[in-house]
Formats: C-alpha cells, structure tokens, sequence
C-alpha cells in the first residue's frame, strides 16, 4: 500500500497559443536555481520507475491518508501539517493527518446519518476555499458517495441543471448560495439534503459547523472496488451543455501518482500552494490527491480574489515549496513590482491549465531565479505531457509524454504519424485501458464513443512530436475558449446572449489577452429595432445580460456587432473562420 503513496498528478488543460509580453527580458536571474529532483534521476529512469499495481479494492482515504496518519504516529514523517489554511483575515487552521481524519470521519457520519446517504449516491459541493471544502472531499471518500464539486461562480440555472442532471441527493454550500439552491430545489426530486457552511441557521439547512462539533469520529471507511465511481466533473463542451466526466477510485487516488511524485516532485517535507478554483478539477489533483499521496502539505490561501501583492506577502512569509498556479497569474505577477519581496522556501514552480508563453517564464525566472515547469492534460485525464525536473525546456513545447500515458500523434484513421508531421494527439487504450483516464460521459454513451479511434483515446487537441520525443500543441480541434484557466463552451454563451431582445444571432470564439491568454469574444447580428441604438451602451447591457444569465467569468469581454455571420452551406456557423482573424496577428 504505501507504494501508492509515492506517486501522482499534473494537469494541464487544453491550448499552447503563444503572447508575447513587451519588454521581456532573455537574462538569467543571477540567483538562478536548478533544483534537482528529489523522486528520479532524469526522464528514462521516471519512465521506468512508475509502475503501478492496481489492487481490486481501493479508496484513497483509507489507503493513503489513514496510513500516512500511521506513520505519523510512528514518527515516521516530518512535522509538516497535512493541511494548513489561512485568509486575509489571520485566521489560520493546522491539521496533522490524524486531526484531517479524525474530521473527517465526523463528517462522513453526517452524510451516512443525517443525511442518509448511501454508497453511490451523489453529492454536490459548492463551496469557495475553506476547511469544510477539504473535508468534504475526504468524507465522501470514507462513504463512497460521489463528489461533484462545483464552482462558486455559478448562477440558479447552472445549479439547478446540475441538481436535475446528475440526479444528486444531497447538497453543500455556503450561505451565499443557498438561497439559489433553495430557489430550484422544489424541481429537482432526487434532492433530499441541504447542509450549510455558516455561523448562522438557516431553515431546511443542517448546520455543519454545529454537526461536526456533535459528531462521533467513530466511523469504517467503505471497502470501494478500484473501478468504482468516485467524482463527477462537469466540463463543457462545444456544443449543448456540459457534460458529466465519470472518475473511479483509482483514476485519481492512483492516477494522479504520477502528478505528485513527477510533474510537482513532491516529498513529505514540501509544503505545495496550488491557487485553482475549487470547482474544477485541477484542485483536487494538485490540493488533494497529488501532494497528499506524497505525504506533502497542502496549502491554502482563501483570498477573494487573485491579488499579486497578497501571493507575494504569502510566498515570503510561509514555508511554501511548490507553488501552482496558471498563466493568467504568472502573467500579472511578473507585471507587479516584486523587487521587495524573497522566497527563500520556494524551490520549484508549474503550471496547468492554459497556455503560457515563453517571455512570462523568462520574466519569471529572471525575477526568481526558478524555471516554470508547464504539463498538458484534461479533465479526462491526469498528466498526458510535460515538462520535468533535470530535462531540457524547450520553450513553447508541452515538453514529454507523463509515464502513465503512450501518447502518439495520428492521422484520421488512427494510424501513427512519425515526428514532425501534425495530426490528433492520442492515448493508447487498447488492449489495456490506462487507469489515469475517465471511466466515462455519465449517461451519454454516444460522446463517450465518440473519444475512441482504433486503439486509441482522442484527445480534441492536434500537435506534432519532434525529433527529440518532445510535444508540441498546435490548435485545438473543438471550440473550447481557455479563459484564465475557466474552459468555456461557445454554446453556453451564444445561449444567453440571444435571450436578449437585441442579439438576432450570434457567434462566440476565443480573442488573445495579454494577461487572461484569451478571452471570450461574441460576434453579434442585431435585430432591426436596435440597430440605430448607441453600441457602447448597448454592449455593456448585453454583457451584464450574459453574467445574469450565466456563470460572471463566462460574459464576453470582448463584442463585435457585424452584418451576418459567416456560414457554411448546411447553415453551420464558421467559428474556425471568426476565431482565425482574432488570432492571426499575433
């Protein structure tokens, strides 16, 4: 068991377009430092070293996190904290791995008694950075209940679709959102189970804060297969409306072994901040499963919003080894003054989650003296390429294939192209199935079909592979708009904007920004009422519209109002075509 407990996760999502950032400077920092890796020697012998027996029964709380608890007890583990969470408000919460279970457990009997839920039921958690998120995702483990994490940023229709769709009996947020769960609930028959994270009650609500301080720590974690469903994430799509992407015990409790233990070369001693949104699924590779099959610290900051000066005071004040975070924030870190501020703990850096481009991590080392090691995945997979410790960065490219994945490039009848020539990137999964991937689409058979070609996993992305063996990520193959690290289906939008009375049609594709990478931009036809209406004006009323109607982060931020839109001759809208003249100066 406790070779499970030396391996793990990277991500990174969909999209390598480059930006380049005025004034970037090719100089190194003259502090630069080049850290060793603590868990492999160089690539080949990573490649060799990952191998994972996959047991019939698995569950990541009782066989990794109740024994890291043991060697705790045993002195056989640093003093780190499991868990260590602050805000901006000084508090601050410490837990060892034996206080995380001893919690959780509390916790889990909430969900068993209380609630009475049982193994395979469904459970959503909508809630920003704080304890209980954590101990949410851990009690579900110890019950078999199926987490669904979701964004804080959604509206009553989002939630409302994802309460129907996923037939969830239970439900946990905070106070902010409860009234827009209480709003839908009479729709939504399944749901039997309101808890609530606030200092204060609330009718048809049960209080965890006041449940957990009741609860028995006495509770057997459920004995679950490796195959067994675990999580669902919601990811969206090009077209209707998101998806449910299924994930098993061992897809990520085990699959992401090769995050932790590789791609954020995680040790016990480490203390690892990762700054993703608690709604997808980025934070629970890289702020639950990678660092703790390590044995690492996982590290929090609830900050209302991402603000350099407070990431700079945090980086300089706590012990943080390994810091997280996508481009979008790299890009508005290097803009801020940081000549005042020294990490002296920080020793290796990554990012995931959308492209960044070469002149932020050669700002960034400049300043730092520390490379950014980047990594390609979905929400689909763990780590598919990336770049490692002690290889060669070759600026630009996804960097190599993770050891849990035989990733080729192939044309469309699935055959494999040598280097050098573009075509889809793939995951072998025939004859045997890759147990870092997805189990599947919940309910939706034909999209899950839809991924195989041959004997292989098709990933949406197209690249090419060089002479070296090294990725490189070319154009996406769907529509999906990469905003600072929130994936943005075009359909979503294009809904909510023609519900407004002046939009006859619209299209919406992806626009470069210098910090965001891209951002949303929609190409409007107006009906005839509201063409001789001032546009400026009228722009801001669609955009509010739009965040109304849908998720804030989704609105476009960008809007064009032209005469028609492109089409083809099936009347399908030329996105490709839109998208291509948004990009082609860059």
């Amino acid at each position: 068991i406790l070779a499970l407990v030396t391996m793990q996760t990277l991500f990174r999502a969909k999209c390598f377009r480059r930006l380049a950032i005025p004034g970037s400077v090719r100089v190194l920092h003259k502090d630069y430092r080049t850290v060793p890796p603590q868990n492999f020697t160089n690539y080949e012998s990573m490649k060799q070293e990952f191998k994972l027996e996959i047991p019939e029964y698995f569950n990541f709380a009782k066989d990794v996190l109740d024994q890291w608890t043991n060697m705790e007890k045993a002195g056989k583990r640093p003093s780190n904290p499991a868990f260590w969470w602050i805000n901006g408000n000084g508090e601050e919460v410490r837990w060892s791995f034996e206080e995380l279970g001893s919690l959780s457990r509390k916790f889990a009997n909430i969900l068993t008694e209380a609630c009475a839920l049982q193994r395979g039921d469904r459970v959503i958690v909508i809630l920003p950075k704080i304890p209980e998120w954590w101990l949410a995702n851990v009690a579900c483990l110890r019950t078999g209940t199926v987490l669904i994490p979701g964004t804080t940023q959604l509206t009553q229709k989002d939630i409302l679709y994802r309460l129907q769709s996923s037939k969830a009996k239970c439900i946990i947020t905070n106070e902010v959102l409860a009234s827009a769960v209480d709003a839908v609930a009479s729709k939504c028959e399944n749901l039997h189970s309101k808890l609530i994270v606030s200092q204060k009650p609330k009718d048809g609500w049960g209080n965890l804060k006041e449940m957990i301080k009741h609860a028995s720590d006495n509770h057997t974690c459920v004995n679950t297969k490796h195959d067994e469903m675990m999580a669902i994430y919601f990811t969206s799509g090009t077209s209707g409306s998101p998806k449910m992407t299924g994930h098993s015990h061992s897809s990520f409790g085990l699959g992401l072994s090769v995050n932790g233990r590789f791609w954020l070369d995680l040790t016990p001693s480490d203390v690892m901040w990762n700054t993703s949104d608690t709604g997808w699924a980025k934070s629970a590779w890289s702020s639950v499963f990678s660092p703790w099959i390590q044995g690492a610290c996982v590290f929090a900051h609830y900050l209302p919003r991402f603000e350099p000066t407070s990431i700079f005071q945090t980086l300089s004040k706590f012990p943080i080894t390994v810091f997280c975070s996508a481009p979008t924030a790299y890009r508005m870190l290097i803009q801020s003054d940081m000549t005042s501020y020294k990490f002296k703990s920080l020793k290796h850096c990554v990012s995931a989650g959308e492209p960044i481009n070469p002149e932020v991590t050669e700002q960034w080392r400049k300043r730092t003296g520390l490379d950014i090691y980047e990594g390609y995945g979905q929400t689909e997979t763990v780590l598919i390429c990336g770049n490692f410790k002690g290889m060669k960065i070759k600026p630009g490219s996804m960097g190599k294939p993770s050891p849990a994945f035989d990733v080729k490039i192939l044309d469309v009848n699935g055959n494999v192209l040598p280097p050098g020539q573009e075509g889809d990137i793939g995951i072998q999964v025939l004859p045997n199935r890759p147990f870092g991937l997805f189990t599947h689409y919940v309910d939706n058979p034909t999209k899950t079909a839809s991924t195989l070609r041959g004997n292989f996993y098709i990933t949406g992305d197209r690249g090419y592979m060089d002479e070296d063996g090294y990725f490189w990520f070319v154009a996406r193959s769907d529509d999906i708009i990469l905003s600072s690290g929130y994936r943005i289906g075009p359909f979503e939008v294009e809904s909510a904007l023609t519900e407004h009375p002046a939009v006859a049609e619209a299209a919406v594709v992806s626009s470069p920004d210098p910090i965001r990478g891209e951002v949303v931009k929609a190409f409007i036809v107006l009906t005839p009422d509201y063409k001789s209406c001032d546009q400026e004006q009228l722009k801001k009323e669609i955009q509010e519209h739009v965040k109304k109607t849908t998720a804030p982060y989704k609105y476009p931020r960008k809007v064009e109002f032209i005469q028609e839109l492109p089409k083809t001759i099936s009347g399908k809208i030329k996105r490709n075509e839109l998208r291509k003249k948004e990009w082609e100066t860059i």
